[in-house]
């Protein structure tokens, strides 16, 4: 059976259309669809269902998921074993990054990699941090670049890199920018925006007002870092951000009681045999810490 199929597959499952695999795949979206159209004829059912534009994997479609999957990860991960035998750094190098961390920590060691290097081809995908753990746990990424998780999972080999302080932080004309001190109960009198729910660090910052028994009121949320530092800056609420984003735009606040940090760092599943582009990018990640 040619890859190609299954790759497809995998496409339109992970995207949840045939425009947005075709996409992904550089093809046409009827190149998607044909390949589709082949490998249900090799197995001889149905793997999608289309209802109100909407796609859904049948029965059989759920059976082949994890089988897809396996088989190419093995395949790649063959194909990567036989190419480091000649001890070359060369091959594709796929990792999953956080889009904070990959804005502001990564860069140069990326750039760096890049050109001690040349042979690897990185494929660098941008996400949020919980879906990048995800991604490590089912080995659709080698490494991952992310905010590490409170409680550590037995497949996931993690090391910390960097240590990220978080403050609160507003408007330069916010009402609390005027306190020369604060304390959580002042926070929780104004609109917060903050990260999603879903997110390492918003549950941490959750727990933290939870812990000391008062509410927040969050005004909107967003996973998106700088997206929540622009809000904060035009006044529209205040935030609890890594001190590094901290600027001329925004008023860090002397909290007591409010002491927060995250770890970032890079992860790896503990099974999987990495490739040699894979231990020369930990390898300089490390060294640059």
């Amino acid at each position: 059976m040619d890859t190609q199929l299954l790759q497809a597959f995998l496409a339109v499952v992970e995207t949840g259309s045939f425009s947005g695999a075709a996409e992904r795949m550089h093809v046409t979206q009827p190149a998607i669809s044909k390949r589709i159209a082949l490998l249900e004829e090799h197995l001889n059912c149905r793997l999608f269902d289309r209802i109100s534009r909407t796609i859904y994997l049948t029965e059989a479609g759920q059976e082949l998921l994890p089988r897809a999957e396996r088989i190419l990860r093995e395949m790649t991960e063959t194909r990567q074993a036989i190419q480091d035998l000649s001890g070359n750094i060369a091959g594709n190098l796929r990792l999953a990054i956080s889009h904070h961390i990959g804005l502001h920590r990564l860069p140069p060691v990326l750039k760096q990699f890049a050109n001690l290097n040349p042979e690897v081809t990185l494929a660098v995908d941008f996400m949020d941090s919980e879906i990048a753990y995800d991604g490590v746990l089912h080995g659709r990424f080698e490494v991952a670049v992310i905010t590490l998780a409170p409680e550590p999972h037995p497949g996931i080999f993690a090391q910390r890199i960097w240590a990220d302080p978080l403050k609160p932080m507003v408007a330069q004309d916010h009402p609390l920018a005027a306190k020369d001190r604060v304390d959580i109960s002042d926070l929780s009198q104004f609109h917060a925006i903050l990260p999603g729910p879903d997110t390492y660090t918003g549950r941490m910052i959750k727990r933290l007002f939870d812990e000391q028994g008062y509410p927040f009121s969050a005004m909107m949320a967003t996973n998106y870092l700088e997206t929540i530092k622009m809000l904060v800056s035009v006044g529209l609420g205040w935030s609890i951000l890594p001190v590094t984003m901290a600027d001329d735009s925004l008023r860090l606040l002397d909290c007591e009681g409010l002491a927060l940090s995250r770890d970032l760092g890079f992860i790896h599943h503990r099974e999987k045999t990495l490739s040699n582009a894979a231990h020369a990018f930990i390898s300089l990640l490390t060294s640059d810490a």
